[in-house]
């Protein structure tokens, strides 16, 4: 599988915290001193392309793990790992990761770490996000992680978390377009970017869309305390009827508030030619149940194209159904039937706040990012190199 994007990477030396990403690890095998100095004189294209880079986003709901070489337009996948380990799981409540989500991730990390060693990965990218960013043990946790594993996985900011989002999936999106909104719903916050396609360089819609040049259409962004398993504990999933789903949209809607009153997003839809990309489980899922798919085929969801509509009436479908009828789909499960509501009302909120027609799926996001990062402060798809914030 080749990475979609044109030219891959953006540096964002401003947006993480302050050491956010270590490179001492022993599974992470970063670039020692002497490789470094290596790097810089002239090499092979070929030995360029076979040098393995991995990227390992570990969520409130999920640890995902990607594992790639370089291409001229992107890279091509040689490895991948995910699982559901629920590490945010009751952190809304107590403030804590508890032992048993500690333990169900410490287990998918060392799988994780495997991989990366018997594909003799060289650069890596390894994050935590919500769940890690609010839990007061958090940092023993990681410390744990690193002892047991090799792993130096370090906390990511939001807005770095929302930009790797938009580079991971720049290439979907449609650059006859005037505004985009970017979206992850995730399982404790939730990332809104919106995107203003007139401040690409020379704004010529004809040319594909470049990671690099979304990062300059940022318009304006947001992180939401708030995401699927934050929301299904606070309202209930396994047996959620139209009211306790309404209320679950209303109060994401008190959420996105302030953020549309002051950049008025939703004054400029009805003069623009807008669509939503969202970069989450919830809308693949979606994408999935909407297609009949009898198991989850990334190949047919990545990248369709559903109508508003049509991604409303999967949720009236799933709301109406009962908790072993969703359990029953084949693109969710038992691991997600009591999440997949709580995705949806997510979603309604912002169709609430902001009507469109059209929305876009990506089964792409943070790791695709992080994968393109690396590679452009390598100089792989540029002349130049770049420190950027995975040299420090």
């Amino acid at each position: 599988m080749e990475g979609a994007s044109k030219e891959a990477g953006e540096v964002l030396p401003d947006v993480v915290d302050d050491g956010a990403f270590g490179h001492d690890g022993l599974a992470v095998a970063m670039a020692s001193p002497d490789y470094a100095q290596k790097r810089r004189e002239p090499s092979s294209q070929r030995q360029r392309y076979r040098r393995a880079y991995a990227a390992l986003d570990l969520g409130t709901n999920n640890c995902r793990l990607l594992v790639a070489h370089p291409r001229p337009r992107g890279f091509k996948v040689i490895g991948a790992f995910s699982r559901i380990i629920r590490l945010g799981e009751g952190v809304s409540i107590s403030g804590r990761l508890s032992e048993a989500a500690i333990e169900r991730t410490i287990d998918a990390l060392h799988a994780c770490a495997n991989k990366m060693r018997a594909l003799n990965v060289e650069r890596s990218g390894l994050i935590a996000t919500e769940a890690c960013r609010v839990a007061i043990n958090a940092p023993e946790f990681l410390r744990r992680v690193h002892r047991e594993t090799g792993l130096d996985i370090k906390i990511v900011s939001r807005e770095a978390e929302a930009r790797l989002a938009v580079s991971g999936c720049a290439s979907l999106i449609d650059p006859a377009c005037d505004l985009v909104l970017v979206f992850d719903i995730g399982g404790g916050s939730s990332e809104l970017i919106w995107l203003d396609l007139s401040r690409r360089r020379g704004f010529d819609r004809s040319v594909p869309t470049d990671r690099l040049e979304m990062q300059a259409c940022i318009a304006a962004w947001t992180s939401l305390p708030v995401g699927v398993v934050t929301l299904a504990e606070r309202f209930g999933g396994v047996f959620v009827c139209p009211e306790v789903f309404q209320a679950m949209v209303d109060h994401v809607g008190t959420l996105l508030a302030p953020f549309e009153a002051v950049h008025k997003f939703r004054a400029r839809l009805p003069g623009s030619r807008t669509h939503l990309l969202g970069t989450s489980g919830t809308v693949t899922t979606i994408a999935g149940v909407h297609l009949g798919l009898p198991r989850y085929d990334r190949n047919r969801v990545d990248g369709c194209w559903l109508d508003t509509q049509e991604a409303r009436a999967v949720s009236a479908r799933l709301l109406a159904a009962s908790y072993e009828a969703r359990v029953a789909e084949p693109c969710i499960g038992r691991e997600r039937a009591d999440l997949v509501l709580a995705g949806c009302a997510i979603l309604e909120a912002m169709l609430t706040m902001w009507p469109c027609d059209r929305l876009r799926v990506a089964d792409r996001g943070l790791r695709e990012g992080i994968l393109a990062t690396l590679m452009a402060e390598d100089g792989v798809h540029r002349s130049d190199t770049r420190r950027g914030y995975w040299r420090r």
